[in-house]
């Protein structure tokens, strides 16, 4: 999968603008609107799934391009990579192919959280994004700026207040229609840049501001919460100017793990990448920091930024005395810049440059491009349904930093999943959801819309409850089958291969159990096993390969017959053995989740006026929110245990209506104890 030749970027554009001459005259199913990682991720999901698909950038060779630091994955973000994959989206190649130093993170820990992670070539990803996009049937490309979101009359059939039906660009007089409308506009929506004391519109430096009027619609019109959120870049450096003996050397793994399921080797050979450095800042830096202050405009504002992604500035303030990191990585094969990941600044270029020269390594660096801050809007994503859909307008998705977070993996998964179902919307098809008990894009959509954002979210592993299952090792087994079977946006022949992983593991694992031997023929078998001599039960493989000293090629060369023919998911099936007892107790576990995942709340409840014992407090977060779930609601903070009691029997109770139909009502407060039999308070 790694020998596609890539067409020229010229040929991207020609394509594109031969595209874009006839495109207002046609009809959309789905039109995409912003051409970063949730926007090419979204339009190329609608388009597989079988919706004809409009993705409008303001420039067309920014497409998929990293605006910040060049790299793909990391801990929990690995994870949304893979899961990215499973489902046949475009980030995992593009990362397999353009990757320059790969390492997984985390692996002094279990693989359950082990971190898939590659520093990038801008260059080759940029364009292995914009070749996937042109080669996708269905898709069509074009360059503009939307000026209106085009809304109407909703449909009386569907819960919803309006209804979108289309776009209009800057500087045009007739609109574009679709059936859906996906809203990617990352840190453009109202964006400002901010640069010591300085202050322009814009949401990239070298990219002209959208449109004001998409953020109008959006609180005017559509009457949406909307916040302000900030980030911010470092200053690229030059790397000839940076003295690197001076930081210490970390060499990529001597054996790439690839992102993508349908591939077994990065194009980059472990020999051929590069290396990153780790240095640290100095109390010289923190100096140039608190004499700067009166000079950083954007450090002084409330607005609130990335805890876990800050700025030098914020994180001077916060821990002052300490020593942090910074990371010096490379920006591309050829490229003559350092990305000093770190040291996100926003103080006036000249102090940018005296404080990275407060750092031994970069005692004489040069500063080829100065970093900034950038302050943008987000739309609340409480008001979102688990499709990504705004539930108060039809056919209206958003993904990615519009919804609060931060990090390409992030805005990807959100970007795939608001494709899907947008496409869903568009072609009548019902919408589909990710459980948090099946994957971390489940988890990270529920966790948006179910609890809302009060900084940029980022994904970690500690977030899911059931970590020890969602592994990136088997995303494919958990998501692909689901993703051809059930949401159409997953291809025939990845679906093959994933029904061939699956069924080879299951042979190998029913071979394992099947070497049921007692202690005394596996230590004759396999020596150096460390078994007791007193155990006097019968282990089967699957038990002897628990071990951490035990291997499976360790194992299939005293097999050879039986497990030989397995050897290509050695390590799938060492990891299978090593969570097997924790998996089989989260299985329990998920299941009870499950069954109140399943139990759905009519969106038509007036919570402010149910005949139920419920707090104020509590209806009007219910009301605000309104959880699609019984399992979402129990997530939603204030909600009390004897509310989701309440609503378990009120629920249970209209859903026998029919042979019911008098009015639900009960005499019991909502802080006494249930006398509802057979009904337990959630954990």
């Amino acid at each position: 999968m790694l020998t596609k030749k890539l067409p020229p970027l010229q040929s991207f554009l020609v394509q594109v603008s031969r595209r874009a001459s006839h495109v207002a005259r046609q009809q959309y199913d789905v039109i995409v609107v912003g051409g970063g990682h949730a926007g090419t991720e979204a339009a190329a999901a609608a388009a597989r799934v079988g919706a004809q698909t409009l993705l409008v950038s303001q420039k067309i060779h920014t497409i998929g391009a990293l605006s910040c630091n060049p790299s793909l994955g990391g801990v929990g973000k690995g994870q949304l990579v893979k899961e990215i994959d499973a489902l046949d989206g475009v980030c995992g190649r593009a990362g397999d192919w353009a990757g320059i130093h790969f390492s997984i993170l985390n692996r002094s820990k279990g693989p359950a959280v082990w971190g898939p992670r590659a520093q990038l070539d801008r260059q080759r990803y940029r364009e292995f994004i914009q070749s996937e996009l042109l080669s996708t049937p269905r898709l069509t490309v074009l360059e503009g700026s939307v000026e209106e979101l085009l809304v109407t009359e909703p449909n009386p059939e569907e819960p919803g207040q309006h209804r979108v039906t289309g776009i209009r660009l800057a500087n045009e007089s007739h609109p574009i229609s679709a059936s859906s409308v996906i809203l990617t506009t990352g840190t453009f929506l109202s964006g400002s840049l901010f640069m010591g004391q300085t202050t322009s519109p814009g949401g990239r430096i070298g990219d002209a501001p959208s449109s004001a009027g998409l953020s109008h619609t959006l609180r005017e019109r559509l009457g949406l919460r909307t916040g302000r959120l900030r980030t911010g870049t470092p200053p690229r450096i030059v790397k000839d100017s940076v003295d690197l003996s001076l930081a210490q050397l970390h060499p990529p793994d001597s054996h790439s793990t690839p992102f993508s399921f349908l591939n077994t080797h990065t194009r980059c050979k472990p020999e051929e990448q590069l290396p990153c450095y780790l240095t640290y800042t100095t109390p010289g830096v923190e100096r140039v920091v608190k004499e700067s202050l009166h000079l950083n405009c954007h450090i002084q504002q409330d607005t609130k930024g990335p805890r876990y992604c800050p700025s030098i500035e914020s994180r001077v303030l916060r821990f002052p005395g300490r020593s942090h990191r910074v990371w010096l990585e490379p920006e591309g094969m050829t490229s003559d810049l350092l990305y000093p990941q770190g040291l996100s600044m926003t103080m006036p270029p000249d102090v940018q440059l005296r404080l990275i020269r407060e750092i031994p390594a970069m005692h004489r660096a040069e500063i080829h491009t100065p970093g900034y801050g950038v302050q943008y809007d987000f739309v609340c994503p409480t008001q979102l349904s688990p499709a990504l859909q705004v539930k108060s307008t039809q056919g209206l998705f958003l993904a990615g930093q519009i919804n609060g977070t931060t990090g390409y993996e992030e805005a990807a998964a959100q970007g795939l999943w608001a494709g899907v179902n947008a496409a869903r919307w568009a072609l009548s098809m019902p919408a589909v959801a990710l459980s948090r008990t099946e994957s971390y894009i489940g988890v990270l959509i529920d966790d948006l819309v179910s609890r809302g954002v009060t900084e940029p979210y980022r994904m970690f592993t500690s977030r899911a409850e059931f970590r020890t299952t969602l592994r990136p090792d088997n995303a494919d087994l958990r998501l692909t089958l689901k993703g051809f079977e059930e949401v159409g946006c997953v291809s025939s022949f990845r679906y093959q291969k994933a029904v061939r992983v699956r069924d080879s593991l299951q042979d190998a694992l029913a071979a394992l159990q099947s070497l049921a031997l007692s202690p005394s023929i596996w230590r004759k078998k396999m020596p150096d096993i460390p078994m007791s001599e007193t155990k006097n039960n019968v282990p089967t493989g699957m038990d002897i390969l628990q071990y951490n000293d035990v291997s499976f090629e360790t194992m299939a060369s005293a097999f050879p017959e039986c497990l030989s023919p397995y050897m290509e998911f050695s390590q799938r099936l060492k990891i299978e053995a090593v969570y097997r007892p924790h998996s089989e107790q989260q299985r329990k576990e998920i299941e009870r989740i499950q069954r109140e995942e399943n139990m759905s709340l009519p969106q038509d409840i007036d919570y402010l006026s149910l005949p139920v014992s419920l707090s104020q407090e509590v209806r009007e977060i219910l009301d605000r929110v309104r959880p699609s779930t019984l399992g979402a609601a129990t997530r939603l903070q204030g909600i009390t245990p004897a509310a989701v009691v309440h609503l378990l029997n009120y629920v249970r109770h209209t859903g026998q209506k029919e042979r019911r139909p008098h009015r639900y009502r009960t005499d019991q407060r909502e802080d006494e104890e249930p006398r509802a039999r057979n009904t337990s308070l959630p954990r």
